[in-house]
């Protein structure tokens, strides 16, 4: 009885660790992780926006079908191609990336479809307010990197954001939509 006891254990164990070996750390990789934004104006053409530089890590467990991810978006490399428009979503206006330099989403609840990841959610933290935010999935993969001779996973996730909700009020008052189209485009290195 002793001896099937300490088997049934030991086995376990062993099972246990096979389920944590099956949790790996990512790291976001800069040249192809990036957030962006649209948002029409006045019903017409549509205004977009990128921040490029963010930085991170995702953890994730396909086979136990969980994850964690911390993601930091630096506020002030917002870039849209045009350096006014740039400078003013910069400015105390919208971003007021002085006092707000980064916005950060952070998320444990994980949703599969099979093995891929199909939503993300968690919390957006943006000029100082808080607020739950789901990110699905619109493509995920994950591939072993010919260049870097390491398994990358990513794709992009979105979701609609409630502006007001974190304070920008900018151009409500001329019909400019609160809903923004967000985007994070993501690819990140098995560690």
């Amino acid at each position: 009885m002793r001896k099937l006891s300490f088997a049934l254990i030991a086995a376990a164990t062993l099972a246990a660790g096979a389920a944590q070996a099956e949790s790996a750390t990512y790291a976001f990789d800069p040249a192809h992780t990036f957030a962006t934004f649209e948002i029409r104006h006045f019903g017409t053409s549509t205004n977009r926006g990128r921040f490029d530089k963010t930085e991170g890590s995702v953890q994730l467990d396909r086979a136990d079908k969980s994850g964690k991810v911390d993601l930091t978006i630096d506020m002030a490399s917002i870039n849209t191609g045009f350096p006014p428009f740039t400078k003013h979503l910069r400015s105390a206006d919208l971003f007021d990336t002085d006092k707000y330099p980064t916005a950060k989403f952070t998320a444990d609840k994980f949703s599969f479809n099979d093995d891929k990841v199909s939503e993300v959610s968690g919390n957006l933290t943006l000029m100082g307010k808080t607020n739950p935010v789901t990110l699905k999935a619109t493509n995920f993969n994950c591939y072993q990197s010919p260049m870097l001779k390491r398994e990358v996973c990513g794709g992009d996730f979105e979701a609609t954001l409630d502006r007001t909700a974190y304070g920008i009020n900018y151009g409500i008052q001329w019909g400019f939509p609160k809903d923004v189209h967000l985007v994070i485009q993501v690819e990140a290195v098995k560690q």
